[in-house]
């Protein structure tokens, strides 16, 4: 064996008390996630890429598109929304990247 002082046994995965060891704290002391108001009815399909105010929500500031576990979409709305952002960036009403 090695001679280990930080208490850690990498080969079960508990720790030297037999308790097992937990992953990381998630997103940490920044906060929780950035959730989108609920798009019901007809207004869920109304992404409007004429309208970059409104997608720019969705849009981190590296100029991403969030994900559904962030932006708390369905997979079909999901779907609309990345439509109208790329056809935004296509017509070059929102940015493809940022300049940092």
């Amino acid at each position: 064996m090695h001679d280990n002082d930080d208490n850690m046994d990498s080969r079960d995965g508990r720790d030297s008390d037999g308790r097992r060891r937990r992953g990381g704290g998630g997103m940490g002391a920044g906060g929780g996630r950035k959730r989108s108001p609920n798009f019901s009815g007809e207004e869920a399909q109304s992404f409007d890429y004429k309208d970059p105010q409104q997608l720019k929500y969705f849009i981190s500031d590296r100029g991403k598109i969030t994900p559904r576990r962030v932006s708390g979409l369905s997979a079909k709305q999901q779907r609309a929304l990345t439509l109208a952002v790329k056809r935004a960036r296509n017509i070059a009403l929102l940015p493809y990247t940022t300049s940092k």
